[in-house]
């Protein structure tokens, strides 16, 4: 048997590679809907499982990331105060980087497991692992100096949203970078904020 052709028949056995973390997580957009005082995230159960993750654990972060209060029954998250789309978008967003994607290969194929007490992200596809935030005992009590709209920021780039936004953490804040890389130091203007989420462009 020739060279190629056999170089050939090894490849078809082999299984088919992701080409980026981004095209295996499939994730639904997510539903809000106006209650008076309340936003709800309607579909809050599908968005969990779809990550892989609990609905209970999402809607913790989600809360955290909003600042806000909430209450989830099972299926529909309800959170005090008025939200849109995009803040809900960019709280998912901020867990999937947290509690998700894999720090080394980008893959989303983890699991949260605890160990000795610490809350740990395994990645089953390249076997790196390290520790994350215990989202219950995190609060907007934790930003030590606000970041304000307006205002240019030196940040790293630790990580990438779904929508290919670069991410970045400073005081207590995930910070959504437009324009930048994972690995980048770059200068952050921050458009808006909400909550302890801040919306950028690269300066």
């Amino acid at each position: 048997m020739e060279y190629a052709t056999a170089l050939d028949r090894a490849y078809d056995v082999l299984p088919e590679t992701p080409r980026e973390g981004g095209d295996r997580l499939q994730v639904p957009d997510p539903e809000g809907q106006t209650d008076g005082a309340f936003t709800r995230l309607t579909n809050l159960e599908a968005i969990a499982k779809a990550l892989s993750r609990d609905a209970d654990h999402l809607h913790r972060s989600i809360q955290r990331d909003l600042g806000t209060s909430g209450q989830f029954d099972g299926s529909t998250a309800r959170y005090s105060g008025s939200f849109d789309i995009a803040d809900f978008q960019a709280a998912i967003d901020a867990y999937v980087t947290e509690f998700v994607t894999c720090s080394e290969c980008g893959l989303p194929d983890t699991r949260l497991v605890t160990e000795d007490g610490v809350d740990m992200l395994r990645c089953e596809a390249c076997g790196a692992f390290r520790p994350v935030a215990k989202s219950s005992k995190q609060s907007s009590s934790t930003v030590t100096e606000d970041i304000e709209s307006g205002r240019t920021y030196q940040v790293k780039i630790t990580g990438t949203g779904r929508k290919g936004d670069g991410v970045a953490k400073k005081n207590g804040y995930t910070i959504f970078v437009s324009g930048a890389r994972e690995g980048q130091v770059v200068d952050a203007y921050i458009e808006s904020v909400s909550g302890d989420l801040a919306f950028a462009r690269v300066a």
